[in-house]
């Protein structure tokens, strides 16, 4: 039917009298309703500039659940030892068929999409996301916000200077927006070198290097306590002296004895038929040849064969310089390493995803949604973002975390290196996934291995350092070091608070269903003033992590003298997570099947007294304890000279935060070790009993 309007203003023109159209009737423009709000690192404060509006952005439009509610009931009866439904997974068809978005809603928002000029690259096969892209400009317009440029954790950020909103019908069909907010994951790996000096990365279009070479500096010990130092002067305090010299890094035997792994190992549990996934950024093109040349050196008879690896490597590489790409090639040497050290029977796969963004939580939603392993490790992580990463984005990912809870996937994540976030952020809060209560957040230890292998001690890793002062140092006007400070440590006893696994209590999570009764209340309460409830506390688990006491790992670096394979000591929490990864592996196996999402069983068994037995070790308040590293100054050998410090062990003192404009705060260390359930370590590490409590709870 011809619309009145239309037949009007022919008749007028027909009869040549000017005749003005009639009016149609007002009709009120829809009110935007909010997609997320702006997250809170954009502040007016940190914001440099505005984002070029022909600026090309990639983003992904997580949908919500269809049954948002049943998603969460099985993830728990599926997780619950108690549950007449425990370890009954549903394949990712069931799950998708149940709880995924319709395919009306994604239509609804794809053709919104469209409309506003956006374009839609496709939907995830689990229906949760909408992969889409659009100049800045478009995106400013059809969300109703504007772009800018921030700093964050000193590098320069895209994100919303304001509240995502789109039409009601729109706005309610969708969980949250990843993207438009840009977060750069890092990888939690260290060496603790005493001066690190980066090649730059590749750009675009360039092959990406490998890292700079780093060796271990000597004197260092084939296992803990092995030498001591008994040239340099006392450090001080109620420190020990003379202070042992720092392992030269744990091979895979002897992780395995300290662990109580040997006896199973031996006896076929070595998480054989159990495939574990490794996610991080980029790919190393020798991962799997400086793995399987380590494993031959460190671990004969346990050699990690071709058919034991696999990759699920991204098209293409985006973000290189960004992104610090060639970190990333050591991080995924480490945890390779790890979960073979841990779980030698294990399939690995890697999965390599095209930048340090978003783009990582996409790899992990592929690993779920294709169920191609049981066991999930992430060393990588957003400091701080439990509060200031978008509400959205993490709503989208725990929507992910809840799928691989209900198909029988158990994702983990480390839990950080930069202890309570205060001397990098200025505030105490977690980092971001490991405080999402859908992961299973893998804390650090400083692990101390005994001549025999076995595990003589174990502490929380917190480090405080201190610098021994020479000559050399003072004429390079090192920071504290002068001539009349010569043969001192500098800073005196206990030294600064360096690094730390990380932890603490959430400000947007409320305490899991898990925790209660486990969490010390103090520590469920420590934000109750600002959410109202109580809240999750991490990590949940913890194995070695201090680089200090770290693993030795293989892998192609360049050196001065050229481009080869070498070995060296690293530590963080990507070594935990790596780890405990293989245990968990080793675990499967020995149940029968996947544990899946590990976390209820792991209180429940806190719960039930394990903790005072044989299922997991007690990480407890320890006495003063420290080791003397040294590091080449170069990185690489002695020609440059070395540099003598002191690595403090479970440091709980004072921690410094300083501003961008040199104002100065400090507060005491605000995560700490006790008995039982602690905010530095959670439940504690695996004990003797360990495997045999998971497989028969």
């Amino acid at each position: 039917m011809t619309h009145p309007r239309t037949i009007i203003a022919v008749v007028s023109l027909g009869l040549g009298i000017a005749a003005a159209p009639l009016a149609a009737p007002a009709v009120a423009a829809p009110q935007p309703a909010l997609v997320q709000p702006a997250a809170p690192a954009a502040t007016p404060a940190a914001r440099v500039g505005a984002t070029p509006a022909s600026a090309s952005i990639e983003f992904d439009v997580g949908m919500k659940l269809g049954n948002a509610a049943g998603a969460v009931a099985l993830a728990r009866a599926v997780s619950d030892p108690t549950s007449p439904g425990y370890r009954r997974f549903l394949t990712p068809a069931q799950w998708e068929s149940r709880f995924s978005p319709s395919e009306s809603s994604v239509r609804a928002v794809t053709s919104w999409l469209a409309s506003q000029g956006i374009t839609v690259a496709g939907v995830t096969p689990d229906r949760l996301t909408i992969e889409a892209s659009a100049s800045a400009a478009t995106i400013e317009r059809a969300f109703g916000t504007s772009l800018g440029e921030y700093t964050r954790h000193g590098h320069t950020v895209r994100l919303a200077s304001g509240a995502l909103t789109a039409p009601a019908s729109v706005a309610e069909l969708i969980s949250g927006i990843t993207g438009i907010d840009q977060t750069r994951a890092r990888p939690n790996g260290l060496t603790g070198a005493a001066v690190v000096r980066r090649r730059h990365p590749a750009r675009k279009g360039e092959e990406i290097p490998q890292p700079e070479g780093f060796r271990n500096g000597t004197p260092c010990s084939s296992y803990y306590g092995e030498k001591l130092d008994t040239t340099d002067p006392a450090f001080g305090g109620k420190y020990p002296s003379p202070l042992p010299y720092a392992p030269c890094g744990y091979n895979p035997t002897q992780l395995q004895s300290a662990y109580s792994l040997t006896g199973p190992i031996a006896s076929g549990i070595t998480g054989k038929g159990v495939t574990v996934a490794v996610v991080d950024a980029f790919a190393a093109p020798t991962l799997y040849a400086d793995a399987h040349r380590y494993s031959v050196k460190n671990q004969p008879g346990q050699v990690l064969a071709a058919s034991q690896f696999s990759e699920l490597l991204a098209k293409r590489y985006e973000d290189i310089e960004e992104c610090e790409a060639p970190e990333w090639f050591g991080e995924q040497t480490l945890d390779v390493e790890a979960v073979h050290a841990t779980a030698p029977g294990a399939n690995i796969l890697y999965v390599g995803a095209k930048n340090c963004e978003g783009a990582l939580n996409k790899a992990v939603q592929k690993v779920v949604d294709g169920h191609l392993a049981q066991v999930v490790t992430d060393s990588w992580g957003d400091d701080g973002g439990d509060l200031l990463d978008s509400a959205g984005m993490r709503r989208s990912f725990d929507n992910v975390l809840l799928m691989a809870a209900g198909t029988g996937v158990g994702v983990q994540f480390s839990s950080g290196d930069e202890g309570d976030e205060f001397i990098t952020l200025g505030i105490t809060v977690p980092d971001y996934p490991p405080s999402s209560p859908y992961a299973t957040a893998v804390g650090g230890t400083s692990l101390q291995v005994g001549k025999t292998g076995s595990r003589i001690g174990e502490v929380g890793w917190s480090t405080s350092k201190s610098v021994l002062c020479t000559a050399p140092l003072a004429a390079e006007e090192f920071p504290g070091c002068e001539e009349s400070t010569v043969g001192t440590w500098t800073p005196k006893a206990p030294g600064e608070m360096l690094y730390g696994g990380g932890g603490g209590t959430s400000y947007e999570y409320g305490e899991p269903w898990y925790q209660e009764g486990v969490v010390p209340a103090k520590l469920a309460e420590r934000n109750t003033a600002i959410t109202g409830v109580l809240n999750r506390v991490e990590p949940d688990i913890s194995m070695d992590a201090d680089p200090t006491t770290g693993m030795l790992v293989g892998e192609t670096q360049t050196f001065p003298d050229g481009v080869y394979y070498d070995q060296y000591r690293i530590g963080g929490t990507s070594l935990s997570s790596p780890l405990f990864a293989g245990v968990m592996a080793d675990a499967d196996q020995a149940a029968g099947g996947s544990l899946g999402f590990v976390n209820p069983l792991l209180y429940r068994l806190d719960a039930t007294g394990k903790v005072a037995s044989s299922a997991f070790y007690d990480v407890v308040p320890a006495a003063a304890q420290a080791l003397v590293r040294v590091d080449f100054l170069d990185g690489v050998d002695a020609g440059e000279g070395t540099i003598t410090s002191v690595r403090t062990l479970t440091y709980e003192g004072k921690e410094t935060f300083c501003s961008g404009t040199g104002n100065c705060t400090h507060q005491k260390v605000a995560i700490n070790t006790a008995p039982g359930f602690d905010s530095m370590t959670g439940i504690g590490t695996p004990g003797s009993g360990f495997l045999a409590a998971l497989a028969k709870p």
